[in-house]
């Protein structure tokens, strides 16, 4: 088995939009694991982070229609710019601002304006996936 990626606290909020405060409920209510590293530090390993994120992300994903697309973002409308045809809406979802071009009419119907609560369904083709240069777990990694 290779490395795997163990983060700190202030690094798991970070990874999941969240303050440091609620991850450290998190894992004193026992709804997220944690051990400690060399440092005394405590640390969440990466696949159990990842687990969580998805149990939370099921919990939040309750919808009315079934659907193909998996990647859904729930977030708050922070700019509308329309035009006589088109608009393009800016949602912040944590920390990613994701900025969809639709029809006028759809923003309409769909009574999107600024302060109001959406969920970006994204389905593609292509998705490019990264990874940092020096990932965020680095200071915490450990071979098992």
């Amino acid at each position: 088995m290779g490395i795997r990626d163990r983060f700190r606290m202030g690094e798991a909020a970070e990874l999941l939009g969240v303050s440091v405060d609620t991850v450290r409920r998190w894992v004193d209510g026992g709804r997220l694991t944690a051990s400690r590293d060399e440092q005394g530090h405590r640390v969440v390993d990466g696949v159990d982070l990842a687990r969580f994120v998805r149990a939370q992300a099921g919990d939040r994903e309750r919808r009315t229609e079934e659907s193909s697309a998996r990647n859904r973002l729930r977030g708050i409308v922070t700019a509308v710019v329309k035009d006589a045809v088109m608009a393009q809406v800016d949602i912040q979802a944590g920390p990613f601002r994701l900025v969809s071009l639709m029809s006028r009419e759809a923003v309409d119907q769909l009574g999107l304006e600024v302060g109001s609560v959406a969920v970006a369904v994204i389905k593609s083709t292509t998705v490019v996936v990264e990874r940092p240069a020096v990932p965020a777990g680095t200071r915490g990694r450990t071979s098992p």
